[in-house]
């Protein structure tokens, strides 16, 4: 099984938050225990970008993050890791997995408090970032909105641990049948393992944006949504998952810590669910397995070198 790979994306641009900036200290506070070895962090344009029309919030800068995202992507190793950033920040990585592989092989789960569900006609903000996976549904302007073998379908989708719907995305979910399980459901697995196993699928992407934890273990979030998933709850949901379907692919987004001590505070958490998407599983005798992902060790952790 080939290591996992990390891309450090800290893109800004798809947010709606008065600190978008901080999300960048967040990727970078991350990058530090990463692998540098295994590590390619993607240089992110500082200029806000221009909207032209689209009703995306900077929608030029966006379009080009994308485009040097997918880039990337072409030479690195699978699975990959991507580290945001906004929740936008892994558009091409989802859409680099879902076309490289057999049509409905692969299914996404969307660990976050808000759908992210709406299109520019529907946005109360004009932010990205609340429309992200409407685009990996099909729904957006051209440059970000998925097409041919990219297009994920509804039915390979599931929203995990939501909890914050404007009025147009519970519209969507219900039209769609998009699966949806609470944060309450989470405190087992197995309703999760199920519905990823419903959608037919062999692999899994997991998208995880850190405001889908309860705010009262995470400060570091633009969003927080109360009543939110344990992080022990969502590590063991990220290891059933790992061990029932291979892993296709993953994302930690959304980390605007408000200063560099509160990044300390919080990264233990975000440590965790590291752990829990790259260390080996135990296997049926009590041995390790591979599980595709290289394990984040404190040997191989960097203090932020550049790369």
């Amino acid at each position: 099984m080939s290591s996992a790979t990390f891309l450090v994306v800290p893109q800004w641009q798809g947010s709606g938050s008065s600190r978008a900036m901080r999300l960048i200290d967040g990727a970078e506070a991350i990058r530090g225990d990463l692998p540098s070895t295994a590590t390619t962090v993607l240089a992110v344009p500082a200029s806000a970008g221009d909207s032209l029309g689209t009703g995306v919030h900077r929608f030029s800068s966006l379009v080009s993050i994308r485009d040097a995202a997918a880039a990337e992507l072409m030479v690195l190793e699978s699975p990959v890791v991507t580290v945001g950033g906004d929740c936008a920040a892994d558009l091409a990585s989802v859409q680099h997995v879902v076309a490289s592989r057999e049509p409905g092989s692969v299914a996404l789960v969307w660990f976050d408090a808000h759908g992210d569900l709406n299109t520019p006609e529907s946005s109360p903000s004009g932010a990205f970032h609340g429309m992200v996976l409407r685009a990996l549904l099909g729904e957006g302007p051209e440059g970000l909105a998925s097409t041919g073998a990219a297009l994920l379908a509804a039915d390979k989708l599931v929203l995990a641990g939501t909890r914050a719907l404007d009025d147009g995305e519970d519209a969507y979910v219900t039209e769609a049948g998009v699966r949806m399980l609470t944060a309450e459901s989470l405190a087992s697995p197995r309703e999760l393992v199920d519905a990823v196993a419903a959608t037919g699928a062999e692999a899994v992407y997991l998208h995880i944006d850190l405001d889908v934890l309860d705010p009262a273990t995470m400060s570091g979030i633009g969003y927080p949504e109360p009543f939110g998933v344990q992080p022990e709850e969502l590590a063991d949901a990220i290891r059933a998952l790992r061990s029932r379907f291979e892993l296709a692919g993953a994302a930690i987004t959304e980390f605007a810590p408000e200063s560099p001590e509160a990044a300390e505070h919080d990264l233990p958490v975000i440590l965790r669910l590291l752990g829990a998407l790259t260390a080996p599983l135990p296997g049926p005798n009590g041995s390790s397995t591979g599980g595709g992902a290289r394990h984040l060790s404190t040997d191989d952790r960097t203090t932020g070198d550049a790369l």
